[in-house]
């Protein structure tokens, strides 16, 4: 007899050749997490430790049909996306999420870990008014709430004032992460009525290539087990805690996180 097939996510991303972020992230993660992920790739990358040396977007028509392929055929519990490049894309994502009914976490990437841009400056107001929306967690790391609202935020005091210009645009939840401020990695989850503040240790790690990809994926994969939004991103943030802490050197810039870490620890941060 074949066994019963675990949760199904797809993530609708860029792939990275180095392995660290985008696409490889993705699929690493929701492995680690005991989820059967899925890929619709909008965007090849060829970056490495140093940084992206070249994009290409697919053509929007592709991703069309590779997100239709999975999803008429396989099915899903839960879509995370990530890299979309520009408008066209963005819009074409946010319609067939739309028409999907299942849990979606919008990471709204753009730029990488080295600074280098991955959204074209073109599709911001459709990522505000189109994909938004259909969001049922939004992941904005402090660069890109800058980007999104204008607001640049200093201190963890102004996360709540963050995460209600987020909310302004229509996703259900936002989870605002201070990663970049000083001290504990301090993240606020809100749905603008209730709050939950979630801190871990910094860790004195550099190698941390793919933090948001990791934990926009580890979201997916625990909502697609069932678990209520409060209950899967505090899961997802154990996770990528002991990514980074076990995070490694590859090349000669930042290292990628360790997917792996769980997968060694079975009772952890599953």
């Amino acid at each position: 007899m074949s066994a019963a097939a675990p949760p199904r996510v797809l993530t609708v991303a860029g792939s990275d050749s180095g392995g660290g972020a985008g696409i490889q992230a993705d699929l690493k993660t929701m492995l680690a997490l005991g989820v059967h992920g899925m890929s619709v790739i909008t965007a090849v990358t060829a970056q490495n430790s140093l940084g992206v040396r070249g994009v290409w977007e697919l053509p929007v028509e592709a991703v069309r049909a590779q997100y239709r392929a999975v999803v008429d055929d396989i099915g899903v519990q839960a879509v995370k996306t990530g890299m979309l490049a520009s408008a066209e894309l963005v819009e074409a994502v946010a319609e067939l999420l739309g028409g999907t009914g299942v849990p979606a976490v919008v990471d709204p990437v753009g730029v990488s870990k080295h600074g280098d841009p991955l959204l074209a400056e073109s599709a911001l107001e459709a990522v505000r008014t189109r994909l938004l929306p259909v969001a049922t967690v939004a992941t904005p790391n402090l660069d890109e709430v800058a980007q999104l609202t204008g607001l640049r935020v200093a201190s963890p005091e102004q996360l709540p004032q963050a995460a209600a210009a987020v909310l302004a645009y229509g996703p259900r939840w936002a989870l605002i992460k201070g990663g970049h401020l000083a001290g504990d990695a301090v993240d606020l989850l809100t749905d603008g009525r209730e709050e939950h503040w979630l801190s871990a240790p910094r860790h004195d790690n550099r190698h941390t290539h793919g933090t948001g990809c990791t934990l926009a994926s580890a979201i997916a994969a625990q909502l697609a087990k069932g678990r209520s939004v409060p209950e899967a991103v505090a899961a997802a943030k154990e996770y990528v805690t002991g990514a980074i802490a076990s995070g490694f050197g590859l090349g000669g810039g930042i290292g990628p996180v360790d997917h792996g870490w769980a997968l060694r620890k079975p009772h952890a941060a599953g």
